[in-house]
């Protein structure tokens, strides 16, 4: 855990300022930032749909094989990288409008670095429940907005008055790519790789087995 990555969540705009440097000196220093963090939400969400499971009705509980899970978590996982990468090409190929002539690697580097509080949110991948993902994951995306909106100056050292409507600009591309990929990425998974899912009933306590549950009777009109 480098100094930037807690400085990103305590003092963004030294943060920027100390990424921007680091960048200059070496142009592949968001590399491993990216690919170890990348990994966050692929293993969590591999844990919670093999060993936690989750449930739509109250008494099921579904999950999915080891094979599907690795199928499903390696694609997340290069859907992370390769639409960080797009991301990259799209703020490059923008800046020209904008006055700055970032090269593509500072492009990528400051993509990876705002996108840092949406892959700690794939922690929620251990406990898989749609309310608890609908809470956690708008407060990331909300935060990654900010340091998009913040960080941009710093980081391509520009003047602020332009700063807003190119990172205005990145925010939009960004919500398209990140649809497109993610839409892409399950669509596959789900129609050619055929998931298996396996399904459990969790049985009342109070009764020994299914068999003696006492019968259900359908209510009278």
């Amino acid at each position: 855990m480098t100094p930037e990555f807690i400085s990103l969540f305590t003092r963004p705009d030294r943060a920027w300022e100390t990424i921007r440097q680091k960048e200059d000196a070496h142009s592949l220093h968001y590399l491993m930032h990216l690919l170890l963090l990348a990994l966050v939400p692929a293993v969590c969400l591999f844990i919670g749909v093999t060993i936690v499971g989750w449930s739509l009705v109250d008494e099921e509980r579904v999950r999915l094989d080891t094979a599907s899970a690795l199928q499903l978590c390696l694609l997340l996982y290069l859907a992370i990288v390769i639409g960080t990468v797009i991301m990259g090409f799209f703020v490059r190929w923008m800046a020209r409008a904008f006055d700055v002539r970032p090269n593509l690697n500072q492009c990528i580097g400051f993509i990876a670095y705002v996108i840092t509080p949406f892959l700690l949110a794939g922690l929620t991948g251990l406990y898989p429940n749609r309310w608890f993902a609908a809470i956690v994951l708008p407060v990331a995306g909300i935060y990654s907005t900010y340091l998009l909106f913040t960080g941009l100056p710093a980081f391509m050292r520009q003047r602020s008055s332009q700063s807003f409507l190119y990172a205005a600009s990145i925010w939009g591309v960004a919500l398209l790519t990140l649809v497109t990929v993610m839409v892409t990425t399950i669509l596959y998974w789900n129609l050619s790789l055929a998931p298996t899912y396996e399904r459990t009933v969790q049985q009342d306590q109070a009764y020994g087995t299914q068999d003696d549950l006492p019968e259900r009777v359908p209510p009278k009109l």
